[in-house]
């Protein structure tokens, strides 16, 4: 017997170059280059090719895999038709959910059998260019509206916000959703990553493993904080209302939402990145009561309690800010870790073994005779 860990929690299940968190001095990395290097100098593409190639792209590479990432977006018509006369009220994840899987019905190489690498490298660049296109399909239809025709000439976030609106998005909002998407787009094992690994880890098919994935991401103990986040704020209303809100939330002794994380003891390095874009942004919308009130319960919550903001904190006034609605916030985090986990899968199907944890067995240990059924 094996020493048991509820929740696996410190256990070491598998290796993996992609991603270190490094949680008790605040550093996040992809590949050995830092999460603030690579905000400052790379686009969001740069970061997919990064992890499914495991280095960074030369402009000629670059180039290439934009291409193609761009020439993946359209999606079958039966999905479409689906995302069409899907419940206008169904939950987002449970949509995207349901459109991730249906794509393997239309693609032929999703077939079970022994792993490819270069068919199933090209079914997660598939996968990472169809689910935004998913995710703005399903909320224009739901508003009765058409999506715009799909464009190759724009880069995974401009495409993305100008399908949500019908416009061009302002080279700020872009430059705002490219970090965004950077900063989540892997995070070791976390457990709509562990999700897809042990789905993979079967020899199952890439969509199965990603399907897993997104249903593990609707969870609120997973995906949902920034949805809460946004909550909270509104239900405070005004910055001069966030000390009697928060105390009474320390009172009743409740969680505050977006505060503090399971890995990081110190400050999540993410979060400062999209606490600048938040500024910026609510300032240029001449919204800035949101980020006020948003660093109001930060600096109080760090005073009273210790707690830092995590990335959830800024990355749903950012998400707020550009005008993107509430329940998309979690497939928007889906559209960046589509990248971390199509990675995290094929990295699983280069030296995979099945996960067949054991489990800590509470029940009867003597054997009792079962009685007849009119005995019981």
């Amino acid at each position: 017997m094996t020493e048991y860990s509820k929740g696996l929690e410190g256990v070491i299940a598998n290796e993996s170059a992609l991603s270190n968190v490094e949680g008790k001095e605040g550093r996040l990395s992809y590949l050995g280059y830092h999460i603030d290097d690579l905000v400052e100098n790379c686009c969001y593409e740069e970061i997919i090719y990064l992890l499914h190639r495991g280095k960074l792209p030369n402009q000629a590479e670059l180039d290439e895999a934009q291409a193609r990432l761009r020439a993946e977006r359209s999606l079958p018509e039966g999905v479409t038709e689906f995302l069409r006369t899907a419940p206008k009220d169904a939950n987002p994840m449970d949509v995207t959910r349901t459109a991730v899987s249906m794509l393997g019905l239309y693609d032929k190489r999703a077939a079970v059998g022994e792993p490819d690498l270069e068919k199933d490298s090209a079914i997660a660049l598939s996968i990472v260019a169809k689910i935004p296109v998913i995710v703005a399909s399903f909320h224009r239809f739901r508003q009765g509206l058409e999506l715009p025709p799909i464009r190759e000439d724009l880069n995974e976030a401009a495409h993305f916000l100008y399908l949500m609106s019908g416009e061009v998005p302002t080279d700020r909002a872009i430059r705002t959703l490219d970090v965004a998407l950077t900063l989540h787009a892997d995070h070791g094992m976390n457990a709509s990553t562990f999700s897809a690994r042990v789905t993979i880890a079967t020899l199952s098919d890439m969509y199965s493993a990603i399907t897993s994935a997104i249903g593990t991401l609707k969870g609120p103990l997973h995906g949902g904080a920034n949805e809460g986040v946004i909550h909270m704020l509104q239900e405070i209303g005004d910055l001069d209302k966030v000390d009697e809100y928060l105390e009474g939330k320390i009172a009743r002794k409740e969680k505050i939402m977006g505060l503090g994380h399971r890995v990081y003891k110190v400050l999540d390095p993410r979060a400062p990145h999209l606490r600048k874009f938040a500024v910026q942004l609510t300032e240029e919308l001449g919204e800035a009561k949101w980020i006020k009130m948003s660093e109001r319960i930060a600096e109080t919550m760090h005073q009273r309690k210790g707690l830092n903001a995590n990335v959830d904190f800024y990355s749903a006034t950012v998400y707020y800010s550009l005008g993107i609605p509430t329940d998309l916030f979690t497939p928007i985090f889906a559209i960046a870790r589509a990248s971390g986990w199509t990675a995290q899968v094929l990295e699983q199907l280069r030296d995979s073994r099945l996960y067949r944890p054991m489990t800590l067995y509470t029940g009867p240990t003597e054997l009792m005779p079962v009685p007849p059924i009119d005995q019981r």
